[in-house]
């Protein structure tokens, strides 16, 4: 039964595209990773300040070894690095300030866990 992981990060107004952009330049990180089934980055439209960062692994192991590997930490610091802070695991979560250099564009993080019970997907 896959596991299904959100990472809940508070985005200050204006900060949305810096964060939108520090994601695609880590685009290619988690595709290969073993376990892992799908990933969806979600920008609020109706008013809150949350984006969601969805992503589905074969099972809690499987993300577990993501989250500890050196994939997610390469990732994470090149975060940090884009908003000018040393490479210390919270490069878009955690910290204030938006912007190319001006540190972190999210403000705050939280993870949501899930498994799914139920998918349906379209007909092809």
């Amino acid at each position: 039964m896959s596991v299904v992981k959100f990472n809940v990060l508070t985005v200050p107004e204006g900060a949305g595209p810096t964060l939108e952009e520090r994601f695609a330049k880590r685009a290619g990180l988690v595709e290969g990773q073993p376990g892992f089934e799908d990933f969806q980055l979600l920008r609020p439209v109706e008013g809150n300040d949350k984006y969601l960062v969805y992503t589905r692994w074969r099972s809690e192991e499987d993300f577990q070894n993501w989250v500890n590997g050196p994939s997610f930490r390469k990732g994470h610091a090149q975060a940090a690095a884009d908003a000018g802070r040393s490479g210390d695991g919270h490069g878009h979560g955690h910290g204030h300030g938006h912007g190319e250099g001006s540190g972190p564009a999210a403000t705050g993080s939280e993870i949501w866990t899930y498994e799914v019970v139920q998918h349906v997907g379209a007909r092809q």
